[in-house]
């Protein structure tokens, strides 16, 4: 099984804790809360193995189509201006994560990254329209042949860490890994209105890479 960057860290955290509070049981003759130490801490690390888990997923052929980023479900389709990076009228596509979902993030479209950032804010239930703009929040802008999208991973009250694995000027492939968030999130892609066509509706059931959540109307398939 493929695990996720950050799985290592996490299991040496939990290890080491859960090692420490074993000893000090053993060291005071505990037995009973020894064996609930090691329990729990076993639970902990087989948590993270489940949590962790980057499975392998084909890529569609289809390259007029736009990819989920995230595995979840569609909480919302909005239409909006987004003034910050693609300055454009757009369509954003909202999708929820629970703890139980793969976390790892994929490219919805293929092209280059030109541009990351990330901003500082609140911890506002994702649930929440305006958790998108001032809850904390990294962006990742992706400029392809056809189209461009604002990819934003979006922490909650619980979840504290999201993470890209990018650099600007990198380029992509549609469902390439891009990042994780951590423990039950939103992502939202953005996408201009005047160049797509959404294919999914509110709680439909979405997987990174694989679901086409639009179609490009601009240009031409290769």
């Amino acid at each position: 099984m493929k695990l996720a960057k950050g799985f290592w860290s996490h299991t040496g955290v939990v290890l080491a804790a859960g090692g420490g509070v074993s000893a000090l049981f053993a060291w005071l003759g505990m037995s009973f809360a020894l064996q609930i130490a090691a329990a729990v801490t076993a639970a902990l690390v087989l948590f993270l193995v489940y949590f962790f888990r980057d499975p392998d997923r084909p890529s569609l052929a289809d390259p007029g189509v736009v990819v989920s980023g995230a595995d979840g479900w569609v909480r919302c389709i909005e239409e909006m201006p987004e003034t910050k990076f693609l300055k454009t009228d757009c369509v954003r596509v909202s999708t929820f994560l629970t703890p139980f979902d793969v976390h790892v993030n994929r490219a919805p479209i293929a092209g280059s990254v030109t541009a990351l950032d990330y901003t500082p804010g609140k911890h506002l239930l994702t649930i929440q329209q305006a958790a998108s703009e001032y809850n904390e929040h990294s962006s990742i802008v992706i400029e392809g042949r056809r189209t461009r999208c604002l990819v934003r991973q979006i922490v909650g009250p619980i979840v504290r860490r999201v993470v890209y694995w990018l650099k600007e000027g990198q380029p992509l492939e549609a469902g390439e890994r891009i990042g994780m968030m951590k423990f039950g999130s939103r992502l939202d892609v953005y996408l201009p209105a005047a160049d797509v066509e959404v294919l999914v509706k509110k709680g439909d059931r979405v997987f990174a890479g694989v679901t086409a959540i639009a179609r490009i109307k601009k240009g031409q398939a290769s």
